[in-house]
């Protein structure tokens, strides 16, 4: 028996790696990009360490040629919904009993098989089938995923190591037991980092899941999921299940065993699965654990004595990085009419430079949307915004689908606050602006407080620090990550923990030990090294004297 304490060090970030021309990482990735773009494979389930294959098939196609196959993959029924669960409580005894230090083990294994071995095979199934460019992949499913899987087992050490003090004659010590019952893992299109996570931490503080991967982001969370394979997970920790979210809800929501629900998506969905949990829960043998991060409408708030360069860039590269399909980029902007010209110039400057395409050209610096709804929904939003006579489109508005879907970088100009581009939530290329009085300060505050649902992401610019202050204190429920003079993106695992509260979530800090804390249920022990035998309170027993 292994009876050492361990403690895992809190280990340096993932370097992002450059991918100039020549170097080792360009030469492997545009090696597997062409590998991969030749291939087509196929996809099963994985549930109880086997691979299912159903028949019923689908397709996953690169959204910047969406006449390309890149995989066929099978679809989860009813029946193999219930074998995943099934599969994730046999297993779910044995990995709980497994010593927290070999759970880690695997994970940090799978880290270092990410970071080497498998990084462009990754990168690549995320450039080709979620529409990243190399250095967005690189962002995402090698470092991001790396950092979770690696900060995470530092959290976990933290975590165990919290225990209560001893007193004369008494041990106390805190047991973290994993959830009693399986976890639903329903992860995103956008991130395969975040995909990865949603399972891993959990499965770290030794749960298993039930995994229902987003169908926009097969290939590359196929390979993840070989990769914990490969890393010695056991079979039925972690159960693959694609297919659609209906069905493996409505089966995975209707067990007693359910233990909790691990969600990044939109905020009907999860809406929708809480409700469901609610109409359940008598059926189940634990209160399960909901733990979500959904919309936002994410902002930025110039003060008047922003440097309206810096505003320009935050605007741009926070709201058309990653085509605009991160949970944290930039919707709506209110700058103060003072400002606005020198903040647009500095955008169409930018703008007229930027180049939008296939994601095998790497002078692309936007890429496609993900599908065709989530093209013709924002598609659908600057038409309206086009015909509309609060609104101007000022910069972009172009869209098309012909080939891939493409939509240029495009920002609204709203003559009206409650314009509905800046309350609705588009996940894509698109920026809308509202332009306020100087004066009009605390009432543009209350504005921006009140008019969208979410609080997820934020940030204000301004030279002046103490208006800086001000401004953040005013819109403290308004974003779960908040930033001064930046654009309100690119949260670091380990720096800026993620998350957000209203419509945007439950802000339990992905990122963080806050979120391994939600997937253990404690258990106090207190033993008595010699046990007492009279009952009396010290008043009642007679004076000796």
């Amino acid at each position: 028996m292994n009876n050492s304490i361990f403690s895992f060090p809190v280990p340096a970030n993932e370097p992002v790696k450059g991918y100039l021309p020549g170097s080792p990482e360009r030469i492997a990735i545009d090696a597997e990009l062409k590998r991969q773009s030749k291939t087509v494979i196929e996809i099963p389930l994985i549930i109880g360490g086997k691979e299912i294959k159903t028949g019923n098939i689908g397709q996953v196609v690169e959204p910047h040629n969406h006449k390309h196959v890149l995989a066929h993959y099978h679809k989860a029924g009813e029946k193999e919904v219930q074998m995943a669960v099934d599969a994730a409580m046999k297993a779910h005894k044995a990995w709980a009993e497994t010593p927290w230090t070999t759970r880690a083990a695997i994970l940090l294994k799978a880290a270092d098989l990410i970071a080497g071995k498998y990084r462009a095979l990754i990168n690549a199934a995320c450039m080709l089938g979620q529409s990243k460019n190399m250095f967005q992949a690189e962002i995402d499913s090698a470092c991001e995923l790396i950092d979770f899987l690696r900060y995470n087992a530092a959290y976990a050490s933290e975590i165990y190591a919290m225990q209560p003090k001893c007193a004369p004659g008494q041990i106390n010590s805190m047991e973290y037991r994993p959830l009693e019952g399986f976890i639903l893992a329903v992860t995103p299109f956008n991130f395969t980092s975040i995909a990865s996570n949603l399972n891993m931490t959990p499965v770290l503080m030794g749960n298993t899941t039930v995994w229902k991967p987003s169908t926009t982001a097969l290939l590359s969370n196929y390979y993840v999921m070989k990769v914990f394979m490969e890393a010695g997970l056991p079979a039925g920790v972690v159960n693959f299940v694609p297919g659609p979210g209906s069905v493996i809800g409505k089966v995975a929501c209707a067990s007693p065993d359910l233990g909790g629900i691990h969600f990044t998506g939109s905020t009907g969905t999860f809406q929708g699965l809480w409700k469901t949990v609610g109409v359940n829960i008598d059926k189940y043998k634990t209160y399960p654990r909901l733990v979500g991060e959904t919309g936002g409408k994410d902002f930025i708030f110039v003060h008047k004595s922003a440097d309206a360069e810096a505003v320009a860039n935050a605007a741009f590269c926070g709201a058309f990085e990653f085509a605009g399909q991160k949970c944290s980029a930039a919707s709506r902007m209110y700058c103060p009419k003072s400002l606005w010209p020198k903040v647009l110039k500095g955008m169409k400057d930018r703008c007229a430079k930027v180049k939008v395409g296939d994601v095998l050209d790497p002078e692309n610096f936007v890429n496609a949307v993900i599908d065709e709804p989530s093209f013709d929904n924002i598609a659908k939003a600057i038409n309206y915004a086009k015909r509309s006579k609060d609104a101007e489109i000022v910069i972009g508005g172009q869209c098309d689908k012909s080939v891939g879907y493409f939509i240029q970088p495009t920002v609204i100009l709203a003559k009206k606050p409650h314009f509905k581009t800046m309350e609705e939530e588009l996940f894509g290329p698109v920026l809308t602006v509202y332009v306020y009085e100087d004066k009009d300060l605390d009432k543009t505050l209350e504005l921006l407080d009140t008019t969208s649902p979410y609080g997820l992401t934020g940030s204000v610019f301004g030279q002046d620090r103490i208006a800086c202050d001000y401004i953040a204190d005013k819109l403290r429920y308004c974003a779960g990550n908040f930033y001064i003079n930046d654009k309100p993106t690119g949260a670091v695992v380990g720096l800026q923990p993620f998350g957000g509260s209203r419509a945007s979530g439950t802000n339990d800090k992905a990122g963080s030990s806050f979120n391994l804390m939600r997937w253990v249920t404690s258990r106090a022990i207190k033993e008595t090294l010699v046990s007492p035998t009279a009952w009396k309170y010290s008043y009642m027993k007679k004076d000796t004297k």
